[in-house]
């Protein structure tokens, strides 16, 4: 398979970038239209040198699609949307945790969780919205959402 420069695709007509995607994806170019026949194949072509999405991210485009499948929309109330390695703090009577992100899952006193609700059932010993209890969630703007 030749390769492509990103300088190439700019002078290409829509039937030769259509070819180049067939060529490189190994599938019929998408019906859209020459400029982003371009970027998509300007990213590939950038993938191939500089490497391509992180694993993390690659999953939560899976999780999307799935979810777009499922339920016609590609967002959840559900979803947390944090990255990796941010550290949230909470105070509960009058001691602070700390709950370390990771790629998959949470640690928090030296344990593994694979969700934020179980922290908060293991800090206070009831149910609790995991993301509410760390304030990644505001109850009044969710009952406003609801109400609106």
């Amino acid at each position: 398979m030749p390769r492509l420069s990103i300088d190439e695709l700019e002078v290409m007509s829509p039937a030769q970038l259509r070819a180049a995607w067939r060529e490189q994806f190994r599938r019929p170019a998408p019906e859209i239209g020459p400029a982003l026949l371009r970027r998509g194949l300007s990213w590939h072509i950038q993938a191939r040198v500089h490497g391509g999405l992180p694993t993390s991210t690659s999953k939560a485009i899976d999780r999307a699609c799935s979810l777009l499948e499922r339920t016609g929309s590609a967002t959840s109330d559900r979803t947390i949307s944090i990255k990796p390695g941010i550290r949230l703090v909470r105070e509960w009577h009058g001691k602070t945790y700390h709950v370390l992100v990771l790629e998959e899952g949470f640690e928090h006193d030296g344990r593994r969780y694979e969700s934020l609700s179980q922290i908060a059932r293991a800090i206070t010993g009831v149910h609790w919205s995991g993301p509410r209890f760390f304030g990644l969630r505001s109850r009044s703007l969710k009952g406003l959402a609801a109400d609106g």
